[in-house]
């Protein structure tokens, strides 16, 4: 057990394959539960009604964690991390692009959870002691998620979850879900129409982005569970259940705060009396676990291209990267780059599961430390995947866009762009790895 903290790249022996499904549960749970996913949530109204945000909350949370399960199932069957297992489909030398994009997601999400936290805690302090002091407590949550990194995945769910954090949570959760109703017409709430036009599809893709930007995460917990079953159970309802309930709570807090701002979300819950505040000051220390994912992954992934580079190293070295663009970033244009670079991840993982299927749903230590260099034909189905994305519903910062625009994208009338673009990528992922087996047998 003193092994799997810095655990590498090697397949995870038997005796350190300790999570079973309710660790596996509470792990992915824990991490669902974020800040801001309900301010994310606040985005589909008022544009959506309440019934259609939460139809579109539904379908791309059960569709994205679907995807989330097999990503984590993937991981459990090669016990190796995410950007190891993608050596498979694209080669050892092609797996490195993804691993640096992976790199920076895991970089970029991990500055927007301190600084989410950190203005969470400015509140709380500004209005419990007079001062905000986010500088302070940017540096205080950037230690907390360093320490729970060096505990790795194991350590994190039973010294951390199990002992703390479920119980506080689910309290948490429940006072908000019924604060946010309380004095309100439910009935009236829930059919006022939506302002929005065509708005259904882009809440779907917003979701869907959310719950498949921790497919390229997954691996690198499930990799330690018992079983290949275990881990989609575990992985696939526990992330779903609080994703759907924090989605729906943002909608409605925007509606019954009368608020014009998603992201004034976290200072009106502050405002809302002890018990909010209490509420408040719980989710903002579990939101410590978000960042912890992050970090932790951002170093394991770099393995991926400096195998013999101490994993606390890597740790050490993310998390302070993290920890001061957080103290120097915007966060106002942040969030376009982030979308740019998840919208990579919706069609790589149509290209890993064609691979995967066609593998015989197994990949042996054999193919991903002694595979093919690269594999371009899977790395061209990947990259044709996310130029659909782009050409569906550009995202990025505006000077992406503005090239986009130059093709003249255009949107199908159904589907958004991320379940088309998964959709292309797996076809032709499919179709290019039987043509290359093919000719491997024929050779």
């Amino acid at each position: 057990m003193t092994d799997t903290p810095n655990w590498g790249i090697e397949p995870v022996p038997e005796r350190l394959r300790v999570l079973g499904f309710v660790d596996t549960f509470l792990l992915w749970s824990n991490l669902s539960v974020s800040l801001l996913v309900i301010v994310a949530g606040a985005f589909l109204v008022p544009a959506l009604s309440l019934g259609g945000a939460f139809a579109a909350i539904l379908l791309a949370g059960i569709v994205g964690n679907a995807m989330l399960g097999v990503a984590g199932m993937i991981g459990a069957d090669a016990r190796v991390p995410a950007m190891v297992v993608l050596r498979a489909p694209l080669g050892r030398r092609g797996s490195l692009l993804p691993t640096a994009l992976n790199v920076l997601q895991c970089l970029g999400w991990s500055v927007f959870e301190l600084i989410i936290i950190a203005t969470a805690a400015s509140a709380l302090s500004q209005k419990v002691f007079g001062f905000g002091g986010k500088p302070l407590w940017t540096i205080v949550m950037g230690a907390i998620a360093t320490a729970l990194a060096f505990l790795g995945p194991v350590g994190f769910v039973r010294r951390y979850v199990r002992k703390f954090a479920v119980y506080f949570v689910v309290a948490s959760l429940a006072y908000l879900a019924w604060w946010a109703v309380h004095g309100q017409h439910v009935g009236a709430l829930w059919s006022r129409p939506g302002t929005g036009h065509d708005a259904f599809w882009p809440g779907v893709d917003l979701v869907l982005a959310s719950v498949v930007s921790w497919t390229p995460l997954a691996a690198d917990y499930t990799r330690f569970s018992r079983d290949r079953r275990t881990a989609f159970w575990g992985v696939a309802i526990g992330y779903l259940i609080p994703t759907v309930g924090l989605f729906l709570l943002g909608a409605i807090l925007f509606l019954t705060r009368n608020l014009g701002d998603a992201a004034a979300i976290p200072a009106a819950v502050a405002a809302g009396g002890l018990a909010s505040i209490l509420a408040l000051l719980a989710l903002t220390v579990d939101e410590s676990d978000e960042a912890f994912a992050n970090v932790y992954s951002g170093a394991v992934s770099l393995q991926n291209a400096f195998p013999r580079v101490p994993q606390r190293l890597l740790v050490a070295c993310v998390a302070a990267v993290a920890t001061a663009g957080a103290l120097v970033i915007d966060l106002r244009n942040y969030q376009d780059f982030l979308f740019l670079l998840g919208s990579f991840f919706v069609p790589l993982f149509g290209v890993l599961l064609a691979d995967w299927l066609l593998s015989g749903r197994h990949y042996d230590a054999d193919v991903l430390f002694h595979g093919p260099s690269v594999r371009p034909e899977l790395i061209a189905s990947w990259l044709a995947g996310f130029a659909l994305y782009q050409w569906l519903a550009p995202v990025g910062p505006s000077w992406w866009t503005k090239i986009v625009e130059h093709a003249h994208p255009s949107a199908l009338p159904f589907g958004g762009a991320s379940l088309p673009s998964f959709a292309a990528a797996f076809v032709l992922a499919l179709a290019a790895g039987s043509v290359a087996r093919r000719r491997v047998a024929l050779a």
